[in-house]
């Protein structure tokens, strides 16, 4: 099993069992400190993610980070444990982008990112998200980048799901169609 698969399998289960009786928005934010904490202390991070280090001395060691922290939920608390018994605290980091991922889907708001060769006009950038909106039928949540190499146009990124509009890829398809001929 890939990481990624197993921080799926966990952060499904930590929002499953936060839905019942927590504020999912609250896990995440908890769980985000939680990563910033280990994060942002060099020695805690390398003993913690050390596979030379017994597990046991990294529950030990979880469980007096958690004492010291302001009070996390139950399912935050517990999900921090086991990652440290079963020595899969190097996957906290993917078990906080999939539950993110979860928690949006669950809210009903998608991400989409906005591609263009020029910077777009704050009007410009709402009228997008706007019209991803009405075609998506959720609340989006709208990043923007600039890439001269589009030539004109844009490249929207609605979920998983690609709209390319850009002066590149349609002098692309037309030289393949000359080609082709």
């Amino acid at each position: 099993m890939t990481n990624r698969t197993a921080a799926a399998r966990y952060a499904r289960a930590l929002f499953d069992v936060s839905l019942q009786d927590h504020d999912l928005q609250q896990v995440e934010s908890e769980l985000a400190g939680l990563l910033a904490v280990i994060d942002g202390h060099e020695t805690l991070r390398r003993v913690l993610l050390n596979p030379a280090i017994p597990t046991p001395r990294k529950r030990s060691i979880m469980t007096a980070l958690l004492d010291r922290l302001d009070a996390l939920a139950p399912p935050v608390a517990k999900l921090a444990i086991l990652l440290a018994e079963r020595d899969r605290l190097v996957l906290l980091s993917d078990i906080l982008a999939a539950y993110r991922a979860r928690l949006l889907d669950h809210l009903g708001v998608i991400e989409a990112s906005v591609t263009t060769a020029h910077p777009l006009a704050a009007e410009r950038t709402t009228a997008i998200e706007a019209r991803l909106a009405a075609a998506s039928g959720r609340t989006v949540t709208m990043t923007t980048a600039v890439d001269p190499q589009l030539l004109g146009g844009f490249v929207a990124r609605l979920g998983t799901t690609v709209y390319d509009a850009s002066v590149a890829r349609n002098l692309e398809r037309m030289r393949q169609a000359l080609l082709e001929r």
